[in-house]
């Protein structure tokens, strides 16, 4: 009977590893992402492949950072910050709700383009469909189960179809590796955009609060947790470059994209040359897919900062928060006359600029506090280098934040 439990146990734990790795990661490629990643493919070319390259170095610094505190530590991102500045909890609960509310519309408006490309509805339609789609999952009694099975799937999709399409475009892959390590040139506006849309704001701690809403939490887990965070962000990586090396395929080809219009929708676009009306229904799907995972995943993680606020907080009065949030987001997304490719540059960009006020806190935490982290030994590289990210995401975000609100500016 023992080993029964056991196994089950086993069992349990390995489905909740993996749900959080794809929560991490579907986030992380999220429509701003797909959008970004079109955007400045057709920009750039191959030398973009170095910014994709940096984006996963400083998401996997910043993740093992975060994953690791949380899970040492049992506590959540407020609970960690009123720890290393009592009050600073608060502030960081509302940064991540206000960003991540930003973000959701950002979503919505994906999950709407997406739709428009796999079935022709109009966009805001589609982000209604999508928006109630999300409701429909967090009405559900089991909900927590659903919003992992559910993440898996529609991440497995997004991934197959981004095969697909990459092997159609026939991309240049020896001189995208090439440009990897030694790119014609470096352009950080365009990394620092990256940055905010793989692992700014909410997204820094959606993997991170799913562990400890599944009971991973504690010192004994954390090697366990790490690994997982690494397969996440590995999971990423992949998912980022095939994606880069698809719309690379159609741009070397020498297919202009419309990156400025009012209604441009540059990846769609990108599929659609690679491989006709079928790789415009595949881009529908996968932007669409894209889209639903991180609504799912901006709703859940920031409904987990209200804990700030009410600590006793559980998942069914969360889940009604979601609701509530859900139904905010939608109502901004129909109200803005911002383009929607527009919309979701300007929420990575605006994640972005919250990213180093958690990571400092976290990072003090770390170094200072061992109280909190009931006498583990935290690995001096990860601290190092986890400093060095940081310090660069302060002044990223200091010389990004006049082009980023200029993405709000009506199109001309």
């Amino acid at each position: 009977m023992a080993s029964a439990t056991d196994a089950g146990f086993v069992r349990s734990r390995r489905a909740s590893l993996i749900g959080a790795i794809f929560l991490m990661a579907t986030s992380a490629v999220g429509p701003g992402f797909i959008t970004q990643t079109a955007t400045f493919t057709s920009l750039m070319g191959a030398a973009f492949a170095f910014g994709i390259l940096a984006s996963i170095v400083i998401d996997l610094v910043v993740q093992l950072n975060i994953w690791r505190v949380v899970t040492v530590t049992g506590l959540r991102a407020p609970e960690v910050a009123h720890a290393a500045l009592p009050g600073s909890g608060y502030l960081l609960a509302v940064l991540i709700i206000v960003s991540g509310l930003t973000f959701n519309v950002g979503n919505i408006a994906g999950a709407g383009l997406g739709l428009n490309a796999l079935m022709g509805l109009d966009t805001q339609w589609g982000g209604l469909i999508s928006a109630l789609v999300a409701v429909g999952i967090f009405s559900s009694r089991r909900a927590g189960i659903a919003i992992d099975r559910i993440i898996i799937v529609l991440g497995v999709v997004m991934l197959a179809m981004t095969v697909f399409v990459a092997l159609a475009s026939q991309p240049p892959i020896g001189e995208a590796l090439r440009q990897t390590i030694l790119p014609d040139t470096i352009n950080f506006a365009t990394i620092t955009t990256i940055v905010g849309g793989t692992v700014g704001g909410y997204i820094t701690y959606a993997g991170a609060h799913r562990i400890l809403d599944r009971g991973l939490g504690g010192a004994e887990n954390v090697e366990t947790v790490s690994r997982a965070a690494l397969r996440g962000i590995l999971v990423t990586g992949v998912m980022r470059y095939i994606l880069f090396l698809a719309i690379l395929g159609v741009v070397a080809s020498g297919v202009i994209i419309d990156v400025s219009g009012q209604n441009a929708n540059p990846a769609a676009q990108a599929f659609q040359a690679a491989a006709g009306e079928l790789g415009l229904r595949a881009f529908g799907l996968i932007l669409w897919a894209a889209g639903i995972t991180s609504v799912i995943g901006a709703s859940y993680t920031c409904m987990t900062f209200l804990s700030a606020f009410r600590p006793s907080i559980g998942e069914p009065a969360r889940n009604r928060a979601t609701l509530v949030f859900i139904g905010a987001s939608l109502l901004v997304f129909l109200s803005l006359g911002t383009p929607p490719a527009a919309l979701l540059i300007f929420a990575g960009g605006f994640n972005g600029l919250v990213l180093p006020i958690g990571l400092t806190l976290f990072l003090y935490v770390a170094w200072r506090r061992s109280d909190l982290m009931h006498g583990h030994r935290y690995p001096r590289w990860l601290l190092v280098s986890g400093t060095a990210v940081c310090a660069l995401t302060w002044y990223m975000g200091y010389q990004s934040i006049g082009p980023i609100f200029a993405f709000l500016s009506p199109a001309t």
